[in-house]
């Protein structure tokens, strides 16, 4: 009996960049020697900044981890920019 190897023709997948998009706002990990003096200047605690899930597209792209905080620079047309911040959880 002889058996035929089927060539398997592999796909390819399109990748997207969701952070090239003109839509998503900038997105960049913020490093922990910085989490103090965050914390300081808002008066507040990592784990009580707005949170943001770990599935998000963006935080995936970025290869964020659990735990990790997110800077993310907003345009606006009446303030310029706006720095916001979130805490990966999940």
């Amino acid at each position: 009996m002889i058996y035929l190897k089927k060539k398997v023709k592999e796909e390819k997948k399109e990748t997207f960049s969701v952070l090239g998009h003109i839509f998503v706002p900038k997105h960049e990990v913020v490093p922990p020697k910085d989490y103090k003096s965050l914390c300081n200047k808002f008066n507040t605690r990592l784990e009580l900044f707005p949170h943001i899930l770990f599935s998000d597209p963006a935080i995936r792209e970025l290869d964020a981890k659990s735990t990790d905080l997110i800077k993310i620079t907003r345009k606006s047309e009446t303030a310029g920019e706006t720095v916001y911040y979130r805490y990966v959880v999940g």
